[in-house]
């Protein structure tokens, strides 16, 4: 086969939960005789297909994925919906997320057994940007500190509550705040005892058991095909505003059009409680609407990802907590769209896929990944050099022996 061929089948190729290879003690010919041996399933289990099934094969293989994920996202909802009721019951500042069939609006999708939820924060209206900058010296127990805290970086900012005209008189309280400051460790505290007390209220302790020993409020979730690792996030939604630190769209730059900038710009962002004392910006709402509208001339740009993320769980990134997750997956994109703008470069999937592969296998050999809208923020920062080079190896092999062949025609339905 050619440049431009892959091989795939509609079953998976490792059982979900199994480890990947990037430990460091693993050596760079064992990875990459076991990403050959991954890559060979595929290609032995489609060698007597002719082109037709092949095909057909490839689109059942990422129709499955969706159906799964879909599947599990409902479960997911129903029992997310049922303890943030609670919660609000118990406490009018974090409101409900709603259940819905048809619209998860309030759920990310990280990887098929990793799921991100905003939790809507009630009583925080009017959001402006703060105008003076000052330092804080107080700590989390609300002692005096003699060195300033460390600044925000990147995604980073503090939240003041004097930014919104109509603040909750809930939240001036000291369990949230501290010297006119939304604190996010203290937010988060105040939730994850309320989330506790749901747990035990919904009667749903065989099903739903909160993660010890992390930052940030993780629950997993038991399911009908096995059990979901769920992050619970309080958020404040700032719709219709765009922030200071996203200099976006840039200049010169042809894509996307102006009518599409005009309509992302209008979801706004939000502020996630997902550090100590800084609140984390985040733009689910305005990407999922740049995914949406992206092949409005017909191009392959979403199927290219599907067929990305389906590579990465199967053979890049295996397991139930994957290294790159969708996230990152999405933000590649972007960036190869804005970079490549024009039609014709979306017309033929395996191309394009292989374009996608190589600006992965560049980000993760360099661990650099800048998010689309703040490009000054690192979305690897955090992870491990050892794990990153792991999959660069992986990466690497793939790009050298590409044996893909991609279907034409309609698009399958979107995840």
């Amino acid at each position: 086969m050619g440049r431009g061929n892959l091989h795939l089948q509609g079953r998976r190729v490792a059982p979900r939960g199994q480890h990947g290879w990037s430990r460091a003690e693993r050596s760079h010919g064992a990875v990459l005789r076991e990403v050959a041996a991954r890559l060979q399933i595929y290609r032995e289990a489609m060698r007597s297909l002719p082109g037709e099934d092949l095909e057909s094969a490839l689109l059942d293989k990422v129709e499955l994925r969706r159906q799964l994920i879909s599947q599990t996202v409902e479960e997911v909802q129903k029992v997310v919906h049922c303890l943030t009721t609670e919660i609000s019951h118990q406490d009018a500042r974090f409101q409900a997320v709603p259940c819905s069939d048809t619209y998860h609006g309030h759920i990310k999708v990280l990887a098929p057994r990793q799921l991100l939820v905003t939790v809507p924060m009630r009583g925080l209206a009017g959001y402006r940007e703060a105008r003076a900058q000052r330092w804080r010296y107080y700590s989390l127990q609300g002692t005096r500190l003699r060195c300033p805290l460390r600044a925000p970086e990147g995604l980073a900012q503090w939240l003041e509550l004097e930014q919104f005209t109509r603040p909750l008189g809930l939240w001036h309280g000291p369990d949230v705040s501290t010297e006119g400051d939304l604190v996010p460790a203290k937010v988060l505290q105040v939730f994850r005892t309320l989330l506790e007390r749901a747990i035990a209220a919904c009667g749903l302790a065989g099903q739903a058991s909160l993660l010890e020993d992390r930052t940030t409020i993780w629950v997993v979730v038991e399911t009908g095909s096995g059990p979901v690792d769920v992050e619970l996030a309080p958020t404040v939604d700032v719709p219709g505003t765009w922030p200071g630190k996203a200099r976006w769209p840039r200049c010169l730059r042809r894509w996307p059009p102006p009518e599409t900038v005009q309509c992302v710009k209008s979801f706004g962002f939000s502020l996630v409680a997902g550090g100590s004392y800084h609140w984390q910006l985040s733009f689910v709402q305005a990407e999922r609407a740049l995914l949406v509208q992206m092949d409005e001339d017909g191009g392959c740009r979403r199927r290219c990802l599907r067929l990305l993320k389906q590579l990465t769980e199967d053979v890049w990134c295996p397991g139930p907590r994957p290294l790159i997750t969708a996230q990152h997956l999405e933000t590649v994109l972007l960036w190869t769209c804005e970079k490549h703008p024009q039609p014709r470069a979306w017309r033929e999937p395996g191309p394009a896929l292989l374009r996608l592969v190589r600006k992965l296998h560049k980000c993760v050999s360099q661990r650099l990944l800048r998010h689309y809208f703040v490009p000054h923020s690192n979305l690897l920062q955090s992870t491990r050099p050892h794990e990153l080079h792991g999959v660069a190896q992986k990466l690497a092999f793939f790009l050298k022996n590409p044996d893909l062949r991609l279907p034409g025609g309609d698009q399958p339905p979107p995840t």
